[in-house]
């Protein structure tokens, strides 16, 4: 089966909002995607794939006119009623739910990881392409308000050439919730490394491009814990920018969540953006609130010779965080007015870090990337 041209509704009249089917309604699909796509002009939530009773009533209450499937073959067997299918289900159903969604004829965005391996992704890139149609990685957090700053500080070049770029994603959970994400099972693709290694990772390609050398080491930590959940790794770019990347569940005192150095000053930026926080409490953007802002007492601070502890540099407003743009970015490219926000072959790069980051910490060994 062939997909419908992009910018073509299939579930509705010409001009009428994409349909979207959402598979999975657990903390990806209620706390990110859901309300994302409601707050998206040209996107309307039609249909939530679950069969948990108090996981419907949720998304009834949240959503009024949403509809429900039991499967997702059951969503799939209506395909031609769909624009977009978005995958937020378990790791381990990614591949064959991205495979059954494009080969029904649908554009799809997967949570990340889009895959176990970037072999699986380069795969699904190519049925994509093959079927022409849209396939995009939901990586929110390169919308996280501290990232678009630093973004903004490189390319202004306020700090120089940059050297090293720090990066921790860290939280102090010192016993486990259990579930599939601390599974030891690889089916799963559980840990920490494809949970937030994905989030710090993509952010590091993005800044500074490809990977040449990849070093991790990796670690379960806590009684009752079958996966890893303190990892570091350490790229070296083509561009030759070092990037030293953390992620981790058992961390008692938080560090940074960047510190970037270079030629001419640094950037430090404490605490985590503002907008799951937001989403959890049930907040949403578009209400009329100021939507990604947070308080000047936790901008980040440029400058050299002195510590931010110590009222070295000067205070930076941290930009507004904006996860809405993901998915106004989607309905774009699916009505033919921009890009892939994220493409499947952007987070197969991802992946070819993270498999060598596995390698690296389970042969104690740096893995050349090619």
């Amino acid at each position: 089966m062939t997909g419908t041209p992009l910018g073509t509704p299939r579930g509705g009249a010409p001009g009428s909002p994409l349909r979207v089917g959402l598979i999975g309604y657990g903390l990806a699909g209620s706390v990110f995607h859901a309300p994302l796509i409601a707050a998206t002009e040209g996107l309307a939530l039609d249909t939530v794939v679950t069969t948990r009773p108090e996981r419907r009533q949720q998304a009834r209450a949240e959503h009024p006119d949403v509809r429900f499937a039991a499967t997702a073959d059951a969503l799939l067997d209506r395909a031609g009623d769909l624009d977009l299918v978005v995958i937020a289900s378990p790791n381990r159903t990614h591949v064959p739910l991205a495979t059954a969604a494009l080969k029904a004829g649908l554009a799809v965005v997967v949570d990340k990881p889009i895959a176990g391996t970037a072999a699986e992704a380069r795969e699904l890139a190519a049925l994509a392409e093959d079927r022409g149609l849209l396939l995009s990685v939901f990586q929110n957090r390169r919308w996280d308000n501290d990232f678009l700053t630093l973004r903004r500080l490189i390319a202004d070049g306020e700090l120089g050439e940059v050297w090293r770029f720090e990066s921790r994603f860290e939280r102090w959970r010192p016993r486990p919730k259990g579930g599939w994400r601390e599974s030891g099972d690889p089916a799963e693709v559980g840990g920490l490394l494809y949970d937030l290694g994905s989030h710090v990772v993509d952010q590091a390609l993005v800044l500074f491009g490809p990977a040449v050398e990849v070093y991790a080491e990796s670690d379960v930590r806590r009684d009752g814990a079958a996966a890893d959940d303190d990892t570091f790794i350490a790229l070296t770019h083509a561009c030759g920018v070092r990037s030293h990347l953390s992620v981790s569940a058992t961390t008692a005192q938080l560090g940074p969540r960047f510190r970037v150095l270079g030629s001419q000053a640094g950037y430090v930026k404490y605490g985590l953006d503002p907008q799951e926080a937001a989403l959890r409490e049930g907040r949403r953007p578009g209400t009329g609130a100021a939507w990604g802002t947070e308080p000047e007492s936790l901008w980040g601070r440029v400058g050299s010779g002195e510590s931010p502890v110590t009222g070295g540099g000067r205070a930076v407003a941290t930009l507004p965080g904006d996860y809405p743009a993901y998915y106004a970015a989607v309905a774009g490219a699916l009505t033919r007015q921009g890009p892939n926000p994220v493409t499947a072959l952007e987070a197969a790069a991802a992946l070819d870090v993270l498999e060598a980051a596995r390698r690296s910490a389970r042969e104690k060994v740096t893995v050349t990337l090619r």
